[in-house]
Parts: C-alpha cells; sequence; structure tokens
C-alpha cells in the first residue's frame, strides 16, 4: 500500500495522475535549514525525514510504501519556502522579479529496509513584476502556503517568463521521477 507523507493538496493532485491509489498521512515535520546546510541538501533531507517519519506511522502494514516530498525555491544561496504573512510573500515576489530562480524537489520513498531518493531542480525565469503587479497578486491569497510565494499552477504562471525543467517539479512532485522511482518499488 502507497502512502503519501504530505498534506499538500498539490502534491495529491500529482500523484494521482499517476494512477495509482494511496491514503495520505498526516505529519507535522520541521522544515527548518540548518546551519551550514547546503540548499539541495536541505531540500533532500526534509523529504527523506517525511518518509521516514510517514513510514514510522504504518510500517506494520504489509507491503507499506511511503512517499515523501520537498519543494522549494533557492535564489542564490537562500531558500524560499512558505511566506509566513503577505508582507514575506511581497518581499519574496521582489527579490524573484526579472531573475532566474531554482526549484528543488526531492522525493523519498521508503519501505521495510529499503530507501531511495531522487532530486529534481528546475530553472525559472520570472519577468520584472511592478509593486504593483506583487501586490495584486498577494492580495489573491494563492501565495501563501506556496514555496517562492508563487504558485505555477495559478495565475503565478504569469510571472514565468521560462521554464527549463519540470513543469510538475516546480508545482511540487516531479512526476516523472516519482514515477521512476515508484517503478523500482513495485507500484507502477
Amino acid at each position: 500500500m502507497l502512502f503519501l507523507a504530505s498534506q499538500s493538496p498539490r502534491r495529491a493532485e500529482l500523484l494521482a495522475r499517476l494512477g495509482v491509489s494511496f491514503d495520505v498521512l498526516t505529519l507535522d515535520i520541521p522544515e527548518q535549514r540548518q546551519p551550514g546546510e547546503a540548499a539541495l541538501d536541505y531540500v533532500c533531507r526534509v523529504a527523506r525525514e517525511k518518509a521516514q517519519a510517514g513510514f514510522g506511522l504504518v510500517a506494520d502494514r504489509p507491503g507499506a510504501i511511503v512517499l515523501g516530498s520537498d519543494t522549494e525555491v533557492i535564489l542564490d544561496d537562500a531558500v524560499f519556502g512558505k511566506p509566513v504573512d503577505a508582507a514575506d510573500a511581497a518581499a519574496m515576489l521582489q527579490r524573484l522579479s526579472g531573475r532566474i530562480h531554482r526549484v528543488a524537489s526531492a522525493v523519498s520513498l521508503v519501505a521495510a529496509g529499503r530507501h531511495a531518493q531522487v532530486l529534481n531542480v528546475s530553472e525559472v525565469t520570472f519577468g520584472d513584476l511592478t509593486p504593483a503587479a506583487i501586490a495584486r497578486y498577494v492580495a489573491t491569497g494563492e501565495s501563501m502556503g506556496k514555496a517562492g510565494a508563487y504558485a505555477i499552477q495559478g495565475s503565478g504562471e504569469a510571472f514565468i517568463s521560462h521554464l527549463s525543467g519540470s513543469y510538475s517539479g516546480v508545482m511540487g512532485l516531479p512526476l516523472h521521477d516519482a514515477a521512476g522511482l515508484l517503478a523500482q518499488f513495485g507500484v507502477l
């Protein structure tokens, strides 16, 4: 049985696109970057911790496999997680304006005696954003709960002038990579 260790409706939607059945596990894993921790290492660690914690909840279920994932926006070496409020969201978008940033999505699978992980990194170029455009977008509420304060699957897509990589990875779960891991574990 496959379990998704995420409360993200986007991840659940994406995983469902693969045609697999799964249950969602509710977890509260701290997402705090450690001092000196490289941005990509941080994303991989959080995904692995989510999968491991989820597996701890269902380890007694025969054939349990847990998928954990983390997605972060990275500009230079700064990791942009979810904004804490509207001002934080506006500040993130202002910093991303007219710049190329990376979106890193790590996917971890954990089963009894087994673990595998993949990291997907996409490059996203934002056009120049005016203060008025940022204010309008933040006022929609769409930026809340999203790494980097934008949703590629929503009206935030209009900010993107170029994407090199995985659209679904930027959305929260790189489907090609996730499908490959699930195939290795006999789920697909």
